[in-house]
């Protein structure tokens, strides 16, 4: 192989075959992938699965915390873990385009084995395409996942009233971290991405069966954006308490200069969690116990039944006002 990826590469003859053994099976390969099939007879034990998909163009593709390789794994891991499954086995797209370092490509495929050793994920199948120059901006990995369901019913229609709202950690770290080393921003503190699987942080909620309502990673859209889900799936008003929900002030210090609010930034290593307030400190004590959870707070709780469901945010000082889900596209290529 050269130190760039060629057309050739993508058009299924005597490349591609050198390129799927000497670089996708030297990473990747295991008893499913290296019969190199069109499909990949699987058998799962269980009879509840869950099944996602997710595709990743963040830019820039190497950051603090991270790269696009890591983030697609842990994205589709996450995916997984927040509908209560744990991840069996992964698809793996990538969309190439010509002249990409092959040496990056390398340290791409490095990050994702690390993720999916970690996790005890393989990977059974996958495509690559190769772009010409200019059709692409380097890499794009789309990644499937099927998982089995370790804790079922989780669901954004569940939300009840007097349920409290946990969060596990800090959020907007990774959005923060993506847009600022894009635009040349420097923190006297530096600030990484939190791309982290969480399902060894939550796989002690499921097997100890608590009654867990909803869980879900605020990914793109942010803390709002996955509030207002819940709010419109369960008809419900939310309120959360602004003095509660952790932000690092470096994060806090880039929203308060440039005018965004941390409630629309993603986050790629935290989950929020809805649950009876019954069982609330329970969980706050496991949660605690994690060092990916060390930072679990109470953010919030489910109000009433509404026909027109709101999500308020009430300052320190006691008073509340809406708020705002993201309006527009302000955050492009963020994973």
């Amino acid at each position: 192989m050269g130190e760039e990826i060629l057309l050739s590469v993508g058009g299924g003859g005597e490349e591609t075959q050198k390129f799927l053994r000497e670089v996708i099976l030297k990473y990747l390969g295991n008893q499913f992938l290296n019969s190199l099939e069109d499909a990949t007879p699987l058998e799962v034990s269980s009879k509840k699965l869950a099944y996602t998909t997710d595709s990743f163009t963040v830019k820039p593709i190497f950051f603090k915390g991270g790269d696009i390789g890591k983030l697609a794994i842990t994205g589709t891991l996450n995916d997984l873990a927040v509908m209560g499954a744990k991840a069996r086995f992964l698809s793996l797209s990538l969309i190439i385009e010509e002249g990409f370092s092959l040496r990056d490509l390398e340290r791409i495929l490095q990050s994702m084995v690390e993720v999916l050793s970690e996790n005890e994920v393989l990977v059974v199948t996958g495509d690559t395409k190769v772009v010409p120059k200019g059709a692409a901006d380097g890499i794009y990995i789309n990644t499937s996942g099927i998982g089995e369901i370790i804790y079922s019913g989780l669901s954004a229609k569940n939300l009840k009233p007097g349920d409290v709202i946990i969060v596990t950690g800090s959020i907007g770290d990774h959005g923060v971290c993506i847009l600022a080393e894009r635009e040349g921003f420097k923190f006297e503190v530096d600030l990484e991405s939190d791309c982290m699987c969480l399902y060894p942080l939550l796989e002690p909620l499921f097997r100890d069966s608590f009654e867990l309502h909803a869980l879900r990673d605020p990914t793109r859209g942010g803390l709002s954006g996955v509030l207002y889900e819940w709010a419109r799936a369960s008809k419900v008003d939310i309120l959360i308490y602004e003095a509660e929900i952790p932000v690092k002030p470096q994060v806090k210090a880039f929203c308060e200069i440039l005018g965004f609010e941390p409630y629309h930034f993603p986050s790629e290593g935290k989950a929020l969690i809805a649950l009876p307030e019954s069982e609330a400190e329970k969980v706050l004590r496991i949660l605690r116990d994690h060092p990916l959870g060390r930072e679990a707070k109470i953010i919030g709780k489910v109000l009433k039944r509404s026909d027109n469901p709101r999500v308020f945010l009430e300052t320190p000082y006691g008073t509340r006002r809406i708020l705002e889900l993201m309006d527009g596209e302000f955050l492009p290529r963020i994973c």
